[in-house]
């Protein structure tokens, strides 16, 4: 059974940082691309940053200099690091996971133009984790 679990969010200071997680499970992880995703309520689910399996890795502007993507493969996880944050960074986060070239190359176009996406538009999403940002 494929699953994509988040940890990691909850509720900081203008300023501050979080680390969140995503734990893959039930597919290859290392064949796949990777991304996070936000969505703030009544908005559509927005990129932040993608990771390839070549270690790539995109950032939309509204994020770059201040959120780090990165994999620990050892342990089919993916991790966001968020600095310096905003109130405006304050939404549900999602790690997506996709396996075809194509759609790869979609979501990391996504992320870099600041594109919005659907659950339907790649393979495999977790169930969110919140972060609010507030002082």
């Amino acid at each position: 059974q494929v699953q994509l679990t988040e940890s990691g969010g909850g509720s900081v200071q203008p300023g501050g940082s979080l680390r969140l997680s995503c734990v893959a499970s039930g597919f290859n992880y290392q064949s796949y691309c990777m991304a996070w995703f936000r969505q703030r309520p009544g908005e559509e689910r927005e990129g932040v940053a993608a990771a390839d399996s070549d270690g790539n890795t995109h950032y939309a502007d509204s994020v770059r200099g201040r959120f780090t993507i990165s994999q620990d493969s050892a342990k089919n996880t993916l991790y966001l690091r968020m600095n310096s944050l905003k109130p405006e960074d304050t939404a549900t986060y999602y790690c997506a996971a996709e396996s075809t070239f194509p759609k790869c190359i979609r979501m990391q176009t996504t992320v870099i133009v600041g594109a919005s996406a659907s659950a339907s538009d790649f393979m495999y999403w977790g169930q969110g984790t919140q972060v609010t940002v507030s002082s």
